[in-house]
């Protein structure tokens, strides 16, 4: 379980603050859609956890394996629906890995634990997820 406590502070800008770390985020809203597009959008942020949650699945799952997953990364494209309600329509995830040497086993361990992670599958069916492993 997890406690945010979020503050609207006027002009499309909110922060929010993680209760148990005390770790704080702004988000604001996008120039597109009246803000500043100072700060990550709420909808970036939806994408960006994805990345994110997908990265820690997969250490946990090459943890376990013992492969090495370290500084790899996961480049992220969010792309609004265009007709309405405004909401995302695709995330692309672009996965790069500084290892090449996985085997097949492990290309499908982590390959799993990225299309297994709790926000991937929290994610509403008509939001297209296109993930490139970039093996």
């Amino acid at each position: 379980m997890a406690t945010i406590e979020t503050v609207y502070q006027g002009t499309l800008r909110t922060q929010a603050t993680h209760i148990q770390s005390g770790t704080a985020i702004l988000t604001d809203a996008p120039v597109d859609n009246q803000g500043k597009g100072e700060a990550f959008s709420p909808t970036d942020l939806l994408a960006a956890a994805l990345g994110s949650c997908m990265l820690t699945i997969m250490g946990i799952a090459a943890k376990q394996h013992q492969l090495n997953i370290d500084n790899t990364t996961c480049s992220i494209t969010k792309i609004m629906a265009a007709e309405p309600p405004r909401r995302v329509g695709e995330i692309i995830v672009n996965l790069k890995f500084p290892e090449t040497n996985y085997t097949e086993k492990d290309k499908k361990i982590l390959e799993k634990a990225a299309l297994t992670c709790p926000v991937y599958l929290s994610l509403h069916p008509d939001i297209k997820k296109t993930v490139d492993f970039g093996w």
